[in-house]
């Protein structure tokens, strides 16, 4: 008997119109431009409503060639529901508006194997958007190759955490057939009480280029692949980088691996652009893991 996640945030986050919906996403990667590449082996994309974040996640998951990948593992952080521990879902399909995804049952249960890893609750699984809004995405890249998923969501690690949970997962990363899909914003900027960061260097100018100047940092050092260094710069700045956990995650699987794969960004924007402390916004950007040659 199937156990589904219903697209629960279809209708409000992103068109629940199938055609539209497909018609959309289709746009925004074909504006993107990018060639599909066998390379890319995984992405960041960011999981804000379409309206704010569908074109620039087309910068990730446009560059995705379908033909040699059989599943994708999805890291998301969690917003409502606190834990110290990544968990599995307990769904057995995902719903979206344009096809379903199936999860993978064989790696869930190889994962939980491993003692480290809780369940998460269907109702916890259904009130989170960070990994949902990266499903419209894959569905449609996914589109007639028959691909199987596999979200954990990664709660408020600790350091050690995030290296254990990079290391047990590491081994994936060596198989060709497996993806990866990260989600994160960057930088939730204003006095709004669920940001409430109000970082800014006045030699950068207008306060948007401040915050571009704190994101491209992080995303230069993302970039780099050094785990701990992201860590050292989370610590100094303290940036509202919703994904940091999942991100950091990914950075200590990358390093454990015997695959060289290394990240790079390529697109960033703003969801609007901050002039005064009375404004507010959310940073988004976009990036692809590609094996090295």
């Amino acid at each position: 008997m199937d156990k589904i996640r219903r697209a629960s945030h279809a209708g409000s986050w992103y068109t629940d119109n199938p055609r539209k919906l497909a018609e959309e996403l289709d746009g925004w990667i074909r504006a993107a431009g990018l060639a599909k590449s066998s390379d890319v082996r995984g992405v960041i994309a960011p999981h804000a409503g379409y309206s704010y974040s569908g074109r620039a996640a087309a910068y990730a998951f446009g560059n995705i060639d379908p033909m040699n990948i059989s599943r994708v593992f999805l890291l998301g952080p969690s917003h409502h529901y606190y834990t110290t521990k990544c968990e599995l879902s307990i769904a057995t399909v995902y719903k979206t508006p344009i096809g379903d995804l199936p999860i993978d049952l064989e790696v869930i249960e190889e994962l939980k194997a491993t003692g480290k890893f809780e369940l998460m609750d269907l109702r916890v699984d259904e009130a989170e958007h960070s990994m949902e809004m990266h499903l419209p995405y894959l569905s449609k890249v996914f589109e007639g190759h028959p691909v199987k998923i596999v979200p954990i969501l990664v709660g408020a690690l600790s350091a050690e955490n995030e290296t254990m949970y990079g290391k047990l997962l590491a081994k994936y990363v060596d198989d060709p057939n497996n993806f990866f899909s990260v989600s994160s914003d960057f930088c939730h900027w204003g006095s709004r009480a669920s940001f409430n960061y109000m970082h800014y260097e006045k030699k950068y100018g207008a306060i948007h280029k401040s915050i571009e100047a704190l994101d491209k940092m992080g995303m230069d050092i993302i970039e780099t692949g050094d785990a701990d260094a992201f860590k050292q710069y989370l610590l100094e700045y303290d940036n509202t980088i919703c994904g940091r956990h999942p991100i950091s995650v990914f950075l200590h699987m990358l390093k454990h691996s015997s695959t060289k794969i290394k990240l790079k960004f390529l697109r960033y924007e703003q969801s609007s652009q901050c002039k005064t402390m009375r404004d507010s916004s959310v940073s988004y950007a976009s990036a692809a893991a590609k094996v090295e040659a």
